[in-house]
């Protein structure tokens, strides 16, 4: 997650805000509290088409729900994994269409003319629309220790918790293989048919041998994972993201900014000015693919052009909020082994 939207998570903080809303919906779950998070998995089977639903999210929280939920209200990037497995949303809340109509890159092929979007960017929540929608629960991602759900806004999440009970997914400081395991129990215990997603999971895996070949071929090559704002560039750290947490594990070598360096980024990322951008090293940049920031193509800064990796054409995209199915992260894998496999040593 490295670019300015780590920024709002770091101001989000963890204080609770806002009262009670006046809406008659009673809260529908049951949190144990268990300090023990992930590892567990549904009591459902996929073939479970009704009868009681109980999932434990990564915060230790247990929801329990007479019947299999119907009504689902999901963090965009959620539902379009969800999507991936055969399951439907409701409605959804972050970045869906982006300003020309279009489905944003966080949607996948989610169809977005088929859900409800209760909010397109940070902070945008409809309340009222997510009751109008009569949720059986929400589900989101989490980037911090806290539980904090994602693109939840911090001033009405006290009126949302009373809508309907939540699930999260942990995205925080874990290679992405344990997400994508997570995401794979939840759309089970939904009651998807796992059996059509066995052959992206084999691709995964294939892929993944793939990109530890490559980057043992050219532990030379150096990788910075870079994201632009018209007035900063941000050089992410591979600690905490869990691409590149993945990624390194594989033997992939990064730039890494020392841990000082990253304080003002919540140790996500270090803040560059553009006259600095070219303090680090690198033969290949990964470049936040969100359209919340400025994409290569647009980039017209003179030092941006002038380093090495830009020169000889070696950037490719970098997905910081990948979307959680099997099918949607081969590509992320298979595209920087075959940068590596190209790479020429510029740097």
């Amino acid at each position: 997650m490295s670019n300015a939207r780590a920024n709002h998570l770091t101001r989000r903080g963890i204080i609770a805000a806002g009262g009670a809303l006046g809406l008659g919906a009673v809260l529908a779950a049951c949190g144990d509290d268990d300090s023990t998070s992930g590892g567990s998995k549904s009591t459902e089977s996929a073939a479970a088409k009704s009868g009681p639903w109980t999932f434990k999210d990564d915060r230790g929280t247990t929801v329990k729900l007479d019947k299999i939920p119907a009504n689902i209200v999901a963090f965009t990037g959620v539902a379009a994994a969800l999507y991936d497995y055969g399951v439907q949303v409701k409605g959804v809340f972050g970045p869906t269409k982006t300003t020309d109509g279009k489905a944003d890159v966080q949607a996948g092929d989610m169809d977005i003319t088929k859900v409800e979007v209760i909010g397109n960017v940070w902070d945008e929540f409809n309340v009222e629309k997510y009751a109008a929608l009569a949720p059986d629960v929400l589900i989101s991602t989490t980037f911090d220790n806290a539980g904090t759900l994602w693109y939840v806004p911090e001033a009405s999440k006290d009126k949302i918790a009373k809508l309907a009970p939540s699930v999260a997914v942990s995205v925080y400081d874990r290679q992405i293989t344990a997400p994508l395991e997570r995401m794979w129990e939840l759309a089970e215990s939904l009651g998807a048919d796992m059996a059509a997603a066995a052959e992206a999971k084999k691709r995964f895996e294939t892929a993944a041998t793939r990109l530890r070949a490559a980057a043992k071929a050219k532990p030379e090559i150096k990788v910075m994972a870079g994201s632009a704002s018209d007035q900063l560039f941000y050089v992410s750290g591979t600690n905490l993201s869990i691409d590149l947490e993945y990624f390194k594990a594989l033997g992939v070598n990064f730039v890494e900014p020392p841990e000082s360096a990253k304080a003002e980024g919540g140790g996500w990322y270090e803040s560059l000015s553009w006259e600095n951008v070219d303090k680090y090293q690198a033969d290949i940049i990964m470049m936040d693919d969100r359209s919340s920031t400025i994409q290569p193509a647009d980039i017209a800064k003179p030092t941006w052009k002038q380093l090495p990796a830009v020169k000889a054409g070696q950037v490719i995209p970098r997905s910081p909020e990948p979307i959680l199915s099997y099918d949607k992260c081969v590509p992320l894998l298979e595209n920087l082994a075959d940068a590596l496999e190209k790479a020429k040593k510029v740097a």
